[in-house]
């Protein structure tokens, strides 16, 4: 371990203490200070900031894209690729100060396979059983990383379950060809395997002190973490209205469909809208069509005072937030994650 130094957060007043061998996302989770972020890979911006005092500062690798020499010439930072050599006060630029206070330190632990099953043609179900520790604490709509076994390689997945005493976590994941966790989930994963975990992660978590209409737009297995919000939401009574927009290509791409009406029965201010935007000839079809977030357009007209949650691939991601902000919906009080591909990480793995 290195030399420690102490890091302060404006507007909010909070310092950790930081080893120069840790990157600054990386300790402030440990120490339960729950930051916003994303891929943690210096890919998506999502947790950049503003120095404000403090000059020694290494870097490990990053997207120019993230973040240009010219802004981090003039003072911008990724916190996630970040190591301090000296103290520091930084200007937190995207925070939630209730997210932030209320956060949960990381934990390693390891995992039991209860089943993996497919749920799709190109997604799976996977359930895990902790062994160790007896507990690790997580709010609905976190991740976890998972380690993949013989390397030194991690992936990150939503949890698509509530926390509770069983110590299950649920996921769906997309299996893409070649993917290193995706093969290994496809042609190796089995009944008892053990797998190392780390969580929580993550700030896809519903805000509790609101009582604000939501909207939800997902796609493929952006459902995961939006399933976890829902099904806790029902659990615990929340009586907030809420609509779900799901996108997928085709009839063969939905899942979870019959959970998802039967919690517009618990849920009594809740819509599911699933829509295709490519339907086969063969589809039994007669819902909506179109992506979904042309059809999110096409059906509110006004969503002021909402907060919006949306997950999913990039490109549907970045296409959602203009659509929101057009019709009504805070940019502040849009929260989101994306989930990408390793090779251009943004929020959760894909692979």
């Amino acid at each position: 371990m290195g030399k420690k130094h102490i890091v302060r957060f404006e507007p909010v007043g909070i310092e950790i203490e930081v080893d120069e061998d840790q990157n600054i996302l990386r300790a402030a989770a440990e120490q339960g200070v729950q930051l916003m972020h994303g891929c943690k890979e210096g890919q998506c911006a999502a947790c950049k900031s503003f120095v404000l005092e403090g000059e020694d500062i290494d870097y490990d690798s990053y997207s120019t894209f993230a973040l240009p020499d010219y802004e981090k010439e003039e003072g911008s930072t990724l916190l996630c690729r970040a190591h301090a050599y000296e103290d520091l006060v930084i200007e937190l630029l995207n925070y939630d100060e209730e997210i932030i206070r209320g956060g949960l330190p990381l934990r390693k632990g390891v995992a039991e396979v209860v089943s993996n099953e497919e749920v799709t043609h190109d997604m799976r179900h996977l359930v895990l059983k902790l062994v160790e520790p007896e507990e690790i604490k997580f709010f609905p709509g976190q991740y976890l990383d998972l380690m993949v076994p013989g390397t030194e390689e991690s992936r990150s997945f939503s949890m698509a379950n509530v926390p509770g005493r069983e110590g299950h976590f649920e996921f769906v994941i997309k299996i893409y060809p070649d993917g290193l966790f995706s093969e290994f989930l496809a042609t190796k994963v089995s009944v008892g395997d053990r797998l190392d975990v780390e969580g929580p992660f993550g700030t896809f978590t519903l805000r509790e002190s609101r009582s604000s209409p939501l909207i939800f737009v997902g796609g493929g297995a952006g459902l995961a973490p939006v399933l976890g919000l829902l099904r806790s939401m029902a659990d615990r009574g929340v009586e907030r209205e809420a609509v779900f927009y799901y996108g997928a290509r085709g009839q063969r791409d939905l899942c979870f469909e019959k959970e998802l009406r039967e919690l517009e029965e618990r849920l009594p201010n809740f819509r599911y809208v699933p829509a295709l935007s490519e339907p086969a000839d063969g589809d039994d079809w007669s819902g909506e069509t179109g992506l979904i977030t042309d059809v999110v357009k096409r059906l509110e007209s006004d969503l002021s005072g909402r907060d919006a949650y949306v997950c999913g691939p990039p490109p549907m991601v970045d296409a959602a937030i203009p659509v929101l902000t057009a019709l009504g919906v805070s940019e502040q009080n849009i929260f989101y994650d994306k989930f990408t591909t390793t090779g251009e990480q943004g929020g959760e793995d894909g692979q």
